[in-house]
């Protein structure tokens, strides 16, 4: 992650998580090949799908990347000036995965520390980098076989993903602000509006149109798909960009207006755990270190592309 403003730095180089305040890349430049989450805008996968999970109180509570290959997500968090922060959210959620009975290990991966957990056949990957007053999370969840395939992905996605911190005082490891599109608010309104008029309803998804067999069981995708980096690429370094202007098929702006919302528990990941602190502080199993030097690992992935849904002003 390169943010020292040392030389230019522009989505599509893989050097992420970015902070906003450090790109040259424009915002507007980002409409299709990133969901703005308002606190973080994530590339969204070529082929995928953008699904919205709604919380018991109907209210949005998690927004995924469904693939063929599994589900990712990305969440920023507040942080204090000084780093470290996802070293102690490691130990912390490491044990708490632990105690809830997953198979849990911690990894070494591009930018430190990976939490990986399995439960009943399905990986749950969380990744984590400290920023300038954030901390970004990105959870990958697929079945196990897929777990490889998985991971790359997921680093790809969070290396070309922005964080939108602002300047409001936030407490350390609170979720920085979501701020839905406004296409994706609405289908949010229309769906709690069918819950309530129909409770029943909010156990399916609120726009069938756009279902895709990938969104409906993330634990049990397609396990044939052995290049996801190929198969499925995001925001990145092709260097095939387009100065297409309004919504590209298969970018963000046309992801968004196909996405699909779940009601309660139908959707639900129970090892896609928060990092709030667990009550009980006994130390989990150290990991070893991770260098402070990333610079000599190989990159997140080589397999980012969809430079196409960039937009050159």
């Amino acid at each position: 992650m390169a943010q020292d403003g040392s030389e230019e730095l522009r989505v599509g180089q893989a050097r992420g998580p970015y902070d906003l305040d450090a790109l040259t890349t424009r915002p507007q430049e980002l409409e299709n090949s990133h969901l703005d989450l308002g606190s973080v805008l994530v590339p969204v996968v070529e082929g995928g799908q953008v699904t919205v999970e709604m919380s018991e109180a109907h209210q949005p509570q998690n927004v995924y990347l469904v693939t063929p290959i599994g589900r990712i997500s990305v969440t920023a968090f507040a942080a204090p000036k000084s780093p470290g922060m996802w070293r102690e959210v490691v130990r912390e959620l490491a044990g708490s995965l632990r105690d809830d009975g997953a198979t849990t290990s911690v990894e070494d991966g591009h930018w430190g520390r990976e939490v990986v957990a399995e439960v009943d056949g399905v990986t749950h990957r969380f990744i984590g980098v400290d920023g300038p007053r954030w901390l970004v999370r990105c959870v990958g969840s697929g079945p196990t076989e897929n777990s490889e395939d998985l991971a790359r992905l997921s680093r790809a996605v969070l290396a070309e993903t922005v964080v939108r911190r602002g300047s409001e005082p936030f407490p350390p490891r609170d979720p920085l602000p979501i701020v839905l599109p406004p296409v994706l608010a609405e289908q949010v309104a229309a769906a709690q509006q069918q819950i309530f008029a129909d409770p029943a309803a909010g156990q399916n998804p609120q726009n069938p149109t756009a279902q895709n067999p990938s969104a409906q069981n993330p634990s049990a995708q397609n396990p044939s798909a052995q290049n996801p980096t190929a198969q499925a690429p995001v925001a990145g370094a092709d260097a095939d960009a387009t100065d297409e202007s309004g919504p590209v098929a298969g970018g963000a702006l046309d992801q968004v207006a196909h996405a699909t919302v779940y009601g309660e528990n139908t959707f639900r990941d129970d090892a896609d755990a928060a990092v709030e602190v667990p009550q009980d502080e006994s130390p989990a199993a150290e990991a070893p270190d991770v260098p402070a030097d990333a610079d000599d690992q190989e990159p997140p992935s080589s397999g980012s592309a969809m430079q196409r849904f960039l937009r050159r002003r």
